[in-house]
């Protein structure tokens, strides 16, 4: 049975668990709770709230407006053939006593006037929730020392929010409709279920929106905006008062997976996501307003297996989201319900998917992960309406194609060059700018001779046609898995003495490069990479000088190692300073080569990477790069027990935070490094940060672990 078989019996009943106590254990008064508890809860939670095994049936639409006599139904006597068994066994009694329970658990979250998607603490943290409480809001005392409170967040009303429009922010009003697919459409789902309950969460994102000239309240995209900067020009917080950053909330998650989502605010609602779960946050005070539950997929190898998600796209009244077998989901933004399903990347089961999609016009743009599994990297764009496939670009060009001389016979179906971090976009010039991963196998290079393109590349692509306009290629036939995946911010600043409109990227083989994103022309690079030693530097095209360091059986030492220089954690460019912020990393890998044949189910690799011998350098380190100078103002190491895969954002404020190598969210001066500010999330952060506004205050937000964590000024 296929994954998408399940999430739709799931999406639309009472899923039984393998594993839950014998029915024959059932017995007694006819006690619907009892009943719920030994059989439901396992998966759906005790309050009926979802959890990674089942969805949330005490808040999705569509189980409640099911009549009870068809969910006494689908409890008795299952779905067949669809792999969702019946309990006939319970006897009917019981069923109907269970049904009864559901229903009252269902009242429980909507609740006269308030919130249907409001959850009882009583699950969390063992305490019930008291009138007004924020559901989700956890103790802070084990955090920093001082307890919460009143154990609400500052300011909870307990509802949801109802942000007013002001300037630049998307349109908080209900919209009027979501719009309907063509009749016959395949990918289509009915949205008879999607009209929003009050008290549902409000949003209405335009284009306009998506192209913002300045992020401040809304950050409407996994960077922030099209232009990748991660830059806010909010400046309520500053050097001079970022010491008085306090904890406002935490929301807890669970399922599989740790945390690398960036959340997204619009109109003060954050979208966040976790393995193929979607939650929409109340921003000011981390109240959950809803939760869209969808089981990970067994079966999946490598990244996929990680089930890690990076965020949402949201367009209209409409949420965006990939899931870990690389189905791209459109979602109500209203109600977190199912609108379309669309499984993108068919005929090879390594494909999977850990990106957030990007939104250009009426398409949503999707990639995949799996470059070290021996599957075909693409970018695809789906209208944002009907989710009907618009264009595909294949990195790895089919036989007679240009670059086709890289990848004899079947070699282009496991070339890899997958497309797994999301791209940027320049309005003016129509062009998207998505970078690529590495050629597969990862480290035996001979079974795909020449520059293999269009791997470890960037490409300019056009978002109407899914053209290739241009392509600039970082690391012809990479043998040490340097994707280029990194994100290409683009820049519009004087570069030696003339008006240039720029990208930069500071790339995972250790340098940062320049280019002019309206012809790909190469203008500068720049060693960031104390230790590489695989080029001996970058030629006048841009091309790198090969020191011709082969993996073969023995192992050769590489710096860069295995994780790169860089990597998919977001950089940060701030016009103000003149200044490109990213995180390096200062270590050395042995790789090692062998010829191995693609098999599905199975990595491919062609062998792998290990710690060299003797003293190599394990450094992290916080840099900042003066585009007026082409030189580093500061590069600040970070210290610590572990390295975090933490991205980095800017601010108006002269600030730059990022996560540090200590379990630790840190805010910096952004003029010189200075540390200003630190808490301890207790936990490594592995994504990148970002910053929003609700009623005129300025909040950061970054993911660690299984939390969300919100700061603010007192």
């Amino acid at each position: 049975m296929s994954f998408s078989q399940i999430a739709r019996i799931v999406s639309v009943s009472l899923l039984v668990c393998a594993g839950m106590r014998g029915l024959a254990q059932i017995g007694g008064a006819l006690d619907g709770g009892r009943e719920f508890a030994i059989t439901c809860a396992g998966c759906h939670g005790t309050d009926g709230s979802g959890s990674a095994k089942g969805p949330a049936i005490a808040t999705q639409p569509k189980t409640i407006a099911r009549p009870d006599e068809e969910l006494i139904r689908i409890v008795r006597d299952g779905v067949p053939g669809k792999g969702m068994p019946g309990v006939k066994a319970l006897g009917d009694e019981r069923i109907a006593a269970l049904v009864r329970y559901v229903r009252t658990l269902q009242g429980a979250k909507a609740g006269s006037g308030s919130d249907p998607t409001h959850r009882d603490n009583t699950a969390m943290n063992g305490a019930p929730s008291g009138s007004g409480s924020n559901p989700t809001h956890r103790d802070n005392t084990a955090m920093n020392g001082a307890p919460s409170g009143s154990g609400s967040a500052p300011g909870g009303s307990g509802s949801a929010p109802t942000a007013s429009v002001h300037s630049g922010a998307p349109a908080a009003s209900a919209p009027s409709g979501a719009p309907k697919a063509s009749p016959g459409d395949p990918t289509h789902r009915s949205e008879a279920a999607m009209t929003a309950a009050p008290g549902a969460v409000t949003v209405d994102v335009k284009q306009s929106d998506l192209n913002q000239k300045e992020v401040r309240e809304n950050w409407v995209s996994y960077n922030g905006d099209y232009s990748g900067r991660r830059y806010s020009a909010m400046t309520d917080v500053t050097p001079e008062n970022a010491a008085q950053l306090t904890l406002k909330w935490r929301f807890h998650s669970a399922g599989a997976g740790g945390l690398e989502v960036t959340p997204v605010v619009v109109a003060g609602v954050m979208f966040v996501t976790r393995s193929n779960d979607a939650w929409a946050l109340d921003a000011r005070t981390g109240k959950e307003l809803w939760h869209h539950a969808r089981v990970v997929t067994e079966g999946l190898i490598d990244d996929a297996s990680g089930h890690i998600n990076r965020g949402v796209a949201v367009l209209g009244s409409r949420v965006y989201m990939e899931t870990d077998n690389a189905h791209l989901l459109c979602l109500d933004a209203r109600t977190g319900a199912d609108i379309w399903d669309v499984a993108y990347a068919t005929g090879n089961k390594n494909y999977g998917a850990t990106s957030a999609p990007l939104i250009v016009k009426d398409k949503v743009l999707v990639g995949t992960s799996g470059g070290d599994d021996g599957v075909r990297g693409f970018v695809a764009a789906f209208d944002t309406k009907t989710g009907k496939e618009a264009w595909r670009f294949w990195t790895i060009p089919a036989p007679g194609e240009k670059g086709s001389e890289s990848w004899p016979g079947d070699m282009y179906l496991h070339g890899g060059g997958t497309t797994w971090m999301p791209g940027t976009y320049d309005a003016e010039l129509n062009t998207i700018y998505w970078g690529t991963g590495n050629p597969g196998p990862d480290f035996d290079g001979s079974v795909r001779p020449g520059d293999d393109l269009y791997t470890s590349s960037l490409l300019a692509l056009d978002p109407d046609t899914g053209k290739l306009k241009w392509h600039f290629q970082y690391n012809p036939h990479d043998l040490y898995d340097y994707d280029a995946v990194q994100t290409p911010v683009l820049v519009d600043a004087n570069f030696k003495g003339r008006p240039r409109k720029l990208v930069v990227t500071a790339n995972r083989n250790g340098f940062l490069y320049i280019l002019d994103r309206t012809d790909g022309t190469y203008l500068a690079s720049k060693q960031f990479s104390v230790s590489q030693n695989w080029a001996k530097g970058i030629d006048e095209k841009g091309r790198p000088i090969s020191n011709g360091l082969i993996p073969d059986e023995k192992g050769v030492t590489v710096c860069p190692g295995y994780s790169g220089a860089t990597n998919w954690y977001s950089p940060s460019y701030n016009p103000a300073t003149k200044m490109f912020y990213f995180r390096s990393l200062e270590k050395c890998s042995l790789f090692r080569a062998k010829t191995e044949k693609f098999e599905e189910g199975q990595a491919f690799y062609s062998t792998g990477a290990a710690r060299p011998p003797g003293n190599t350098p394990d450094a992290g380190y916080l840099n900042a790069f003066d585009l007026n100078t082409l030189d580093f103002a500061w590069r600040d190491q970070l210290t610590g027990g572990g390295q975090a895969a933490a991205g980095v954002m800017s601010t108006a404020g002269g600030l730059v935070a990022f996560g540090n190598d200590s379990s630790g969210f840190e805010v910096d001066d952004a003029h010189t490094g200075k540390k200003l500010w630190v808490f301890d999330v207790k936990q490594l952060v592995h994504s990148s940060p970002m910053s929003y506004g609700v009623a005129g205050r300025q909040y950061f937000a970054v993911t660690a672990g299984d939390d969300v964590f919100a700061f603010g000024l007192p």
